[in-house]
Formats: structure tokens, sequence, C-alpha cells
């Protein structure tokens, strides 16, 4: 059975975002229109969309905020990060980004935003050693810096020390225990691991974000990895509940339903999923598999000819299809 991973990035996007994000007027954005040229505006909104992993538009607030008053350190650290933290980041991005933070870091020998984010800008290019002496200059400015315990997590994960990592990741929820990314990324490096103790870090995740669809599918999936299949039925269904077109959700649940052999509910499931992605290889598959399995070669010959016209390179199907082809 295959696992879930979890890409674990080197920083979390809402470091360096600062104290301006924590009261939003509810009508930010008509504010800026009314004020187009405000940085603070443009800071907090920017700083928000950070948070939000929407790079692109926190680029254009940042961006502009800069231009228009570039000696603001504000300004300078939220573009900076932004610069660092979009997900096709180039090295001349980085390279940008850790100017920015370089200068920050001489006006500012104690920003430990800045530190910790030139710090990064090391572990993008490879330059572990000099990353860690960022990291820890800033963890003796304040030793309970949550990013910075992020940010060594990510280079032993990177240098392949899994236990230091875990240790890391450990310390940075204990400074921020609603920090739910952190539950997640220990959960999917115990899961790696078959480990049923990744369900107990994303029950945490789940708690802080009820509603978060990946959130709620990683702990399903464990819970149906590590043989708790009732309680993964039940998160599965909530996810369906939350988005009824969570094609996943419908897949694992006829998966569930098929290895218990309850095929007419397997069926079921699978075909829901299929309405909801035409295109779902694995389902086309594994019904394949069921007709196979009642003898209807006719029809799981059809279902394999649909997962290999969606993605022809899934052997699966073709194995599948040959074999039933070869003892006609």
């Amino acid at each position: 059975m295959k696992y879930l991973f979890v890409l674990i990035p080197l920083l979390l996007s809402s470091c360096g975002t600062g104290p301006t994000t924590k009261k939003l007027p509810k009508n930010l954005d008509s504010l800026i229109v009314m004020f187009p040229d405000s940085t603070e505006l443009l800071i907090k909104r920017g700083a928000k969309f950070l948070e939000e992993y929407k790079h692109e538009e926190a680029l254009n607030d940042a961006a502009k905020a800069f231009r228009l008053d570039s000696s603001a350190i504000e300004n300078r650290l939220l573009y900076a990060n932004v610069l660092n933290n979009k997900p096709q980041r180039s090295v001349n991005d980085v390279l940008t980004a850790q100017r920015h933070f370089k200068f920050i870091v001489e006006k500012e020998k104690e920003n430990t935003k800045a530190i910790v984010g030139l710090a990064s800008t090391y572990s993008f290019l490879q330059d572990f050693e000099t990353s860690f002496i960022y990291i820890n200059n800033a963890l003796r400015i304040d030793p309970k810096l949550r990013d910075a315990y992020i940010l060594k997590g990510s280079n032993y994960l990177t240098l392949g020390k899994r236990d230091l990592a875990k240790s890391s990741y450990e310390t940075a929820v204990q400074q921020d225990p609603k920090f739910w990314e952190g539950y997640v990324w220990l959960g999917a490096l115990y899961q790696a691991e078959e480990n049923p103790l990744c369900i107990e870090y994303y029950t945490s995740a789940a708690q802080l974000q009820p509603k978060n669809l990946d959130v709620l599918y990683s702990l399903a999936f464990a819970k149906q990895v590590f043989n708790e299949e009732k309680d993964a039925i039940r998160i599965y269904r909530k996810m369906i509940q939350l988005d009824n077109e969570f094609h996943e959700a419908l897949f694992q649940i006829g998966r569930i339903y098929h290895e218990q052999n309850n095929i007419d509910s397997a069926t079921y499931y699978y075909n829901s999923s299929i309405i909801t992605n035409p295109e779902y290889v694995e389902a086309y598959h594994n019904l394949g598999l069921i007709y196979e399995a009642k003898g209807d070669i006719e029809n799981a010959l059809k279902n394999y000819a649909k997962a290999l016209k969606y993605n022809p390179t899934f052997e699966l199907s073709r194995k599948q299809a040959d074999g039933l082809r070869n003892k006609r």
C-alpha cells in the first residue's frame, strides 16, 4: 500500500510577516482601492497573502510597497520573504532575497526574522554549514524562535538526518502548539517509517484545521493504512460533506470496501469518484479488477483500456489487460 508523503518547504511562508497580520480590516481590499499607495495597507495584505500561500498576489503587494518605500525595513523584509518562498523560485530570486536579508541584518543585528530568512537562502543554495551558523545566531537571540527550529528540521531532513529533523520539528510545535503544519510534517515522517504514531500528529493537525481537506486526507489515509478503516471512512465522508467532488476520498472509501470484499459498495464509490473526475485512472483500474474477478472479461478490458487512455504509461492496467488477452 502506498503512503502519502508531504513536501516540507525550507521555511514557512508565514515567516517574517510580523505582527501586522493579526488585526486586518475586513475591507482591506476596498481600503487599498481608496489608498493604492499606502505601504502599510499593502504590507498587511501582502503578509496575509503569504500566510495563505498566495505567492503571486503577495509578490505584487510586496514589490509595490518596496518600490514605494525601499527605506522601510518591513517592506524590504516582506519582499525578501516572498521572493525566497516562491514555489518556483530561481537562484536569482534567492540571491536577491539574500541581499535584502543581509541589508536588514546589517541595520538590525537582532532581527531574527531576517536572520532566519538569510539562513534559508543558504539552505536553498545547499550551503548548510552557513545556514546552521545563522540559525544558531537567531536562537542565541531568541531560544524559543519557532521558525529557526523549522528551518533546522528541514536542513536535517535534506541531509538525511531524520531523527534530528523530527526532534527539531517537535521543538517547533512545542514553541507554537498551534503550528498545524508542523504536526503534518511530523506525521509524514513517522508514516514514511510505517510508524502508527503518525496518526497522533495528524489528529493534532486536524483539531487545529477541522475543515482543511489536505489535513483530513492525511489523517484518514493514515488510519486506512494502519487498519482503522471505520474511522478512515468516517473522515472521508466528512471530507465529501465539505467537498462532494473530492474524488480521492470517494476512491479511498471504495478501496476500503474492495479490500473488505464488499464489492457492490466498492463499485459504487469507484464509479462515484469517476463521475467527479472522469480521468481517474486508478478508479478505472480497480473497476477492471472487480470485473475481472467476476469473470466479466469484456468490462474488465474496457476499464483497463480507459485507464490506459488517460495514462498510457499506467503499467498495472497494461499488465492486467495483456494477461487477460493471453488467456483468450
